[in-house]
């Protein structure tokens, strides 16, 4: 399951609510037929999408069942997403965070720099975080000037970053 977002507070009296979206074409995920619902570590529930926009900065959801504010209001805090194969699919330069946790990161000269365990979204770029066998954390931007190739077949990302910064 690859995590999409959260549902936030609610938004009218019609069971809307905001959504933060981890990912950057959120407006695509309209052509979902279904979502999935789930909290931290539990189960996840299919759920029918009836509605996705945006408002002001922000997107507002709908999703089938939540007919009124107070229904609403029990969703907060709890995760959307989906299987990956039903996500739309991404450009050549484009990445889902699941995808990319997990992967290898070396530098030019062959050293292994750690592995993803987390990416931190910025206003600026996303930041890769990265541990180290020795658990060194390190938090390199995800951005062409240090991510030059991101390899999905052999799991790995090409960082030019040096084991002492």
């Amino acid at each position: 399951m690859v995590v999409l977002g959260r549902l936030a507070d609610p938004y009218g009296v019609r069971g809307w609510l905001h959504l933060h979206a981890f990912g950057d074409d959120p407006l695509a995920w309209r052509q979902m037929p279904h979502w999935w619902l789930g909290r931290e570590g539990g189960p996840w529930r299919q759920i029918g999408l009836l509605g996705l926009k945006a408002h002001g900065d922000g997107l507002v959801v709908q999703v089938e069942g939540v007919a009124d504010r107070n229904a609403a209001e029990s969703l907060k805090g709890v995760l959307v997403g989906a299987p990956r194969a039903a996500l739309p699919q991404t450009a050549a330069d484009e990445y889902y965070w699941a995808d990319l946790i997990g992967m290898r990161v070396v530098n030019p000269a062959g050293e292994l720099l750690g592995r993803v365990a987390s990416l931190i979204e910025t206003g600026a770029n996303d930041v890769l975080r990265v541990v180290g066998e020795d658990g060194t954390e390190r938090l390199l931007p995800f951005v062409d000037a240090v991510v030059s190739t991101v390899d999905r077949e052999k799991g790995e990302i090409l960082a030019d970053w040096g084991l002492d910064w």
